[in-house]
């Protein structure tokens, strides 16, 4: 790691937050005639890949610059007045928390800006997606970044325009009902969760999160904490998804385009599970703890229910959409997650924030093949498909389909690979939960979602046999293999899924210290 002024990090978080906006402002405006190139759409599709990688290399030195020998200080931070009869501040930071998190942002943003660059979604101007998509980025990094509720609230509701309009205008059949589906359950679970951070801003006297953390809901009664642990947590399972409030997503992933179904599944459902963490775990824990059973009672009906819903889109005759599938998978991946939060445990929570980052790089890699096998085959019909390649995909394109096959095994948590760590960890800190939580209870919720670990290796191998397995026809047509953009787009998620999966220290490193402090009773 480099020793890199704090002034200077100060900066570069900013940068990394206000870039992209910066960036959206310059895409609308008319390119100047010596860098236009080849026309005006290739200028601005070029000017979002220049945004983006300056803002992951912002980003990137940020890290290196971060003190990894105490990941549980706030750093890089920057505490300005901004409304001062409420008492909120422009207040930035990062911990070894919300490190992990930044990267992921603004590495799966860069390379759907690439991917972008040499495979347009069909729709309307590209001024306008490159906007959107460099707005998405800004609030996302926002979101990890910020450590006031008001700011918070603000950054998690910043994402939801572009992505509906990303959806809506560039997305493909049934656009606009998933778009309007997507909104709408987003909005009415934020107008909730905005009065549940106004009640603890309010009682508490202070909307800043080091704070309240610190304060470890002493000046918050039980009952406030239980109102408020309510009506944030129904804001942030909307976003998760939890069960049963999950519905809209499906028709989201299956409707949005490639790079809005990889953004979406990996960055914006983490803002949600990152909110109970950073703002419910530590500013009110005796109400997170009423919650906490139900927490995990709903995290493992989304697991099997999930993994069914899978199973069932699987099976031969059922015209599965293979995008779908992959969206009702992150509802059983993203209730590992909340299982892990709902332990109370530093080993449950850790499980939880590993999980974060491994489904997003591997649903991210998945959602970027299925677009890959939807340009080369006009679908993503499991059973159309499967006719499509012969299901002998590993013939006819041996190496997207090796790639489909890794990101599948990835997923269903293979040893080795970064999905099987977190999911591992979730498990352990139900075998173990805080030691006010009901031991048995914990102990069943454990079994299911067990068992819903093997329900996941059963979809997932079922998708590989029959995409990927068999005689290639004679007759078959030839399918394009994996093209050169692509393979820039994709190499980095699987070095990153190979890499976390035997070297999970990676993540754990940063994420432990700040965990074990935020439960013990604040950050400084």
């Amino acid at each position: 790691m480099i020793d890199i002024n704090e002034s200077v990090m100060q900066f570069l978080l900013a940068l990394a937050v206000v870039g992209p906006l910066i960036g959206a402002a310059a895409a609308l405006l008319p390119a100047p005639p010596g860098l236009k190139g080849k026309s005006p759409d290739r200028a601005v599709l070029r000017h979002g890949v220049t945004v983006t990688g300056a803002v992951l290399a912002a980003v990137i030195v940020l890290a290196l610059g971060f003190d990894h020998d105490h990941p549980s200080k706030m750093q890089a931070g920057t505490d300005i007045s901004w409304i001062p009869a409420l008492d909120v501040r422009i207040h930035l930071g990062i911990d070894g928390i919300s490190l992990p998190l930044l990267v992921l942002t603004a590495l799966l943003t860069f390379l759907c800006a690439l991917y972008s660059y040499f495979k347009m979604p069909s729709g309307p101007s590209p001024k306008a997606f490159v906007a959107l998509l460099l707005v998405l980025e800004s609030g996302t990094l926002a979101t990890f970044a910020v450590l006031d509720l008001i700011l918070f609230f603000l950054a998690f509701e910043m994402v939801l325009i572009p992505m509906y309009f990303l959806i809506a205008r560039w997305g493909g059949e049934g656009r606009a009902g998933a778009a309007w589906k997507f909104i709408l359950y987003t909005l009415l679970g934020s107008v909730v969760m905005l009065l549940g951070l106004l009640l603890i801003g309010i009682t508490a006297g202070t909307f800043d999160m080091v704070a309240l953390a610190t304060d470890n809901g002493r000046s918050l009664t039980t009952s406030v904490q239980v109102i408020a642990v309510l009506a944030i947590g129904i804001g942030l399972a909307v976003k998760t998804p939890m069960w049963p409030l999950h519905s809209w997503l499906p028709d989201a992933h299956t409707a949005a385009p490639t790079v809005g179904s990889v953004l979406l599944a990996g960055v914006l459902l983490k803002m949600g599970t990152y909110g109970f963490v950073r703002i419910l775990l530590p500013a009110a824990p005796d109400g997170f703890h009423t919650f906490a059973p139900y927490l995990a009672a709903f995290a493992v009906v989304g697991i099997i229910y999930g993994s069914l819903a899978c199973l069932a889109l699987a099976k031969k005759g059922a015209k599965g959409d293979l995008k779908r599938l992959i969206a009702y998978s992150s509802v059983g991946h993203m209730g590992f997650v909340l299982l892990g939060i709902a332990t109370m445990t530093p080993t449950g929570v850790n499980g939880a924030l590993f999980a974060n980052i491994a489904h997003g790089l591997i649903t991210g890699l998945l959602f970027f093949i299925v677009g890959a096998l939807k340009d080369r085959t006009g679908t993503t019909d499991l059973d159309t498909l499967a006719e499509e390649t012969g299901a002998a995909l590993y013939g006819k394109a041996p190496r997207l389909g090796g790639l489909l096959a890794f990101a599948a095994v990835a997923s269903l948590g293979l040893p080795g690979l970064a999905g099987f760590w977190g999911e591992m960890l979730a498990l352990f800190g139900a075998f173990d939960p805080h030691d006010d939580l009901s031991r048995p209870a914990f102990l069943t919720f454990m079994a299911i979602a067990a068992f819903g670990t093997l329900l996941t290796a059963a979809y997932m191998l079922i998708v590989v046999r029959r995409v990927c397995m068999g005689a290639v026809p004679r007759e078959a047509p030839k399918l394009t293999d994996v093209r050169t953009y692509e393979f820039a787009a994709w190499t980095p998620l699987v070095a990153l899924t190979v890499l976390a999966g035997l070297w999970p220290k990676t993540l754990l490193g940063l994420t432990d210290p700040a965990v074990q402090q935020l439960l013990s009773g604040g950050t400084r």
